[in-house]
């Protein structure tokens, strides 16, 4: 009786090593699968375009977007378009997360400032390349769950806030450069009151319900010098904006 207990734990602990090594050799199947996707995603999309930024080619190739989405939209994550995550949010496409990054000219050492952390996918992307990254999300829901998603990826350089951006983050300006990922008819005051003297805020401009324009904004002896950049299309910023609508 014994010795088929003994046997009986044996065959169970084989077992459970077996089912193991099987988990292990399939998630290194998954990684190197989404590995793979990665570098076809920034070959074919970003470096055959205009996105010529090594660095930020680089950390495209490095980031894990199949982490910022819902498991049922993995298979989708490195496709040439955007996503849904919830409250009727997005993440961008990776082409517009590169040329948005590459447009700020990023070198390493700058304080950013994000506005609409969404699934905190850019603000990991940002954090590859500056030593602090700022993000402000004003649905409650999706800035707690993008917090611990970054958390738990080891993003310890970005913090996230639950607020309205409009306003941006006062207590941590200067920003030496400013990324608003949603559509706004204009400029919010406080967001270039807050960026340093020669710093870069992007942010697509235009009608917040159809098509924008991204536009580049560079400061310059205290006054915005504009560049528009390209055609976009993105969910449009709300809170205090939407009061200021017809200001």
């Amino acid at each position: 009786m014994k010795r088929f207990i003994f046997f009986e734990s044996l065959a169970g602990f084989i077992l459970s090593i077996l089912i193991g090594q099987l988990l292990l050799l399939s998630q290194v199947a998954e990684d190197d699968l989404y590995t793979k996707q990665r570098k076809a995603m920034v070959e074919e999309q970003l470096a055959a375009r205009d996105i010529n930024d090594k660095r930020v080619l680089e950390v495209m190739r490095k980031v894990q977007r199949h982490l910022f989405v819902a498991p049922r939209l993995r298979n989708q994550a490195y496709e040439d378009y955007p996503l849904p995550i919830d409250e009727g949010q997005t993440i961008s496409q990776p082409y517009i997360v590169a040329l948005m990054t590459q447009c700020l000219e990023l070198k390493g050492k700058e304080k950013v400032l994000e506005i609409g952390t969404g699934s905190g996918y850019q603000a990991a992307v940002l954090a590859h390349l500056v030593e602090k990254v700022y993000s402000i999300e004003i649905r409650e829901t999706l800035a707690k769950r993008a917090a611990k998603t970054l958390q738990d990826l080891n993003y310890g350089q970005v913090e996230v806030k639950w607020s309205d951006g409009y306003f941006g983050w006062e207590e941590c300006a200067p920003f030496d450069a400013i990324i608003v990922t949603c559509a706004a008819n204009h400029v919010p005051p406080p967001l270039l009151k807050q960026l340093k003297e020669g710093g870069r805020l992007i942010i697509p401009l235009g009608s917040t319900l159809y098509f924008q324009t991204l536009t580049l904004i560079t400061k310059v002896g205290g006054k915005p010098k504009v560049k528009y950049i390209s055609g976009v299309s993105f969910v449009p910023m709300i809170g205090e904006i939407e009061k200021r609508k017809g200001e």
